[in-house]
């Protein structure tokens, strides 16, 4: 009788080797004579378990992690293959209680199926809310997302419905879906374990907003660096073709959806969306001024949905079951779930979805379980690497969109990096300056200039010359900078400058911030 035993392909996996544990499960099993059926599944976001082995039993499915090759002989001793004890044993996956106290919604299918398998997709839940899309109309369509109250899942947490409004009713003879999925934030990955672990459901989506809005061309615009996300999603987007989800009638409906895989320029401000159309379009990636807005006028001049890999991937599951299933999840105005990523010095770092609404302490210490190097958290930075630095004080503020902006801070994309009491706040504001330097398009001055002038600027506070002086004048150019920016890329950088002068004055030699700023 042949075992079922997965072992995920999600990158994460593979950096810490799982095609070598794959391999040598095969290898062993057949030494052995036993017969072994391998699922190469995606990844559950347990990452300090990975390689995550799981084998099928009558019990649900047991887990061993983290697994090397080394491993594999000691483990079908012991009775992997069975689901028995070994000290790699973690128990019943779904009962680890990093996974078991999660609300998985828009995850709910990483881990368990494989991921290019349209089969596995469609026996959980798949292409339901295509099905439903396909007998309504774009306005009832656009009128069930609006009702969700689901918000873009990037920065912005501008409303999905309001923007495929304005898209719907802009009259023009082609129209465009494109997907930023040019995940360049520091501590950010679900866009990736997305693409990696369930395409499909970035596909139905999109395919979804295509049907809404009256378009028939859809791009997925994929950071370079996730050489195994454009794989897979080339992959899944062939395999959804073949089968009639993608093309001239998608479910022979008689509605056309194309999709288009376009490889990232690998530049960070190619997120910012304009930016991102000029580099599809085979231009350098600029900021453009707005408006007019990409929905009216965007890729090719014409009308265009942009939304984040997160948001289009939310759409399914509000078209399959409704509007009110999904706004039963979140708080105020943020409604539904956000896939947090916990990285940096965190000892159980990895994916946690929740409804909006938990606090950063809950995530640090019931998931994370504190930091990885066991001394005390000084500074969790939230929202990438323009996001602010969060102080213990500021903990307890419910994750919600607008209780962070009431203190100045983003939720972003989810990402949280945690820094312990070793960390020097005034190297991390100067590397801020640095960062927005590097990868500013150069458009505008307050970003190409006073970026590079910040990085001075700082250095001279950490020098002590003319320190008072110096910090007055470091606010003064965050404020041009803030206010001048063309986009995000300059008017963000202060935001981590300014909460480390703020909250950690010591770490630049003054004793109190000299402004609320």
């Amino acid at each position: 009788m042949s075992s079922t035993v997965y072992v995920p392909r999600d990158s994460a996996a593979l950096a810490v080797g799982a095609d070598e544990v794959a391999s040598a499960l095969q290898a062993e099993c057949a030494r052995r004579g036993l017969q072994l059926k391998l699922v190469r599944n995606s990844s559950r976001g347990l990452f300090w378990l990975e390689p995550l082995v799981e084998v099928d039993t009558r019990d649900g499915r047991m887990a061993y992690g983290p697994v090397t090759a080394d491993d594999v002989p000691a483990l079908l001793d012991a009775g992997l293959l069975e689901g028995r004890a070994h000290p790699l044993c973690q128990g019943q996956i779904e009962a680890i209680p990093y996974l078991a106290r999660q609300e998985r919604v828009t995850f709910a299918r990483m881990g368990i199926t494989d991921p290019l398998s349209l089969s596995d997709y469609e026996a959980h839940e798949g292409w339901a809310g295509l099905r439903r899309a396909l007998e309504l109309d774009g306005a009832a369509i656009v009128q069930e997302v609006t009702q969700s109250g689901l918000r873009g899942r990037g920065g912005a947490a501008f409303p999905a419905g309001i923007k495929w409004q304005t898209v719907l009713k802009t009259d023009a003879a082609q129209k465009y879906v494109v997907c930023n999925a040019d995940e360049g934030d520091s501590g950010t990955f679900s866009d990736r374990m997305t693409m990696e672990g369930d395409p499909y459901m970035l596909i139905e989506g999109m395919t979804i907003a295509g049907l809404a809005v009256g378009a028939t061309q859809g791009y997925v615009y994929i950071r370079s660096e996730y050489p195994h996300s454009v794989a897979v999603m080339n992959e899944a987007v062939a395999r959804a073709t073949d089968a009639g989800y993608l093309g001239d009638s998608v479910c022979g409906s008689g509605r056309a959806f194309h999709m288009h895989i376009r490889k990232a320029a690998g530049s960070y401000v190619c997120g910012e969306e304009t930016a991102m159309l000029d580099s599809i379009e085979g231009k350098r990636g600029i900021v453009r001024a707005k408006p007019p807005l990409p929905a009216i006028a965007g890729l090719f001049g014409q009308p265009t949905v942009i939304n984040n890999v997160i948001t289009f991937a939310s759409v399914p599951l509000i078209l399959a079951r409704g509007a009110q299933f999904y706004r039963d999840y979140g708080m105020g105005r943020s409604q539904g779930t956000l896939p947090f990523q916990l990285a940096g010095n965190i000892k159980y770092g990895g994916l946690v979805e929740k409804a909006f609404g938990i606090t950063l302490r809950e995530l640090l210490y019931d998931f994370g379980g504190g930091s990885r190097s066991g001394r005390p958290i000084k500074a969790v930075q939230v929202g990438g690497p323009l996001g602010t630095y969060l102080p213990e004080s500021q903990w307890d503020i419910p994750l919600d969109y607008e209780a962070y902006a009431g203190i100045g801070a983003v939720v972003g994309h989810g990402g949280i990096v945690v820094h312990d009491d070793t960390a020097d706040m005034s190297k991390l504001a100067r590397y801020a300056m640095e960062f927005c330097a590097i990868e500013s398009c150069g458009k505008c001055t307050p970003c190409r200039i006073g970026s590079t002038r910040g990085m001075e600027v700082i250095a001279r506070i950490s020098a002590n010359q003319n320190r008072a002086q110096q910090v007055i004048l470091l606010r003064d150019l965050c404020d041009t900078m803030v206010n001048g920016s063309l986009c995000a890329m300059g008017s963000m950088t202060p935001l981590p400058v300014l909460s480390a002068l703020n909250h950690y004055p010591a770490d630049f030699g003054i004793s109190a911030p000299k402004s609320a700023g």
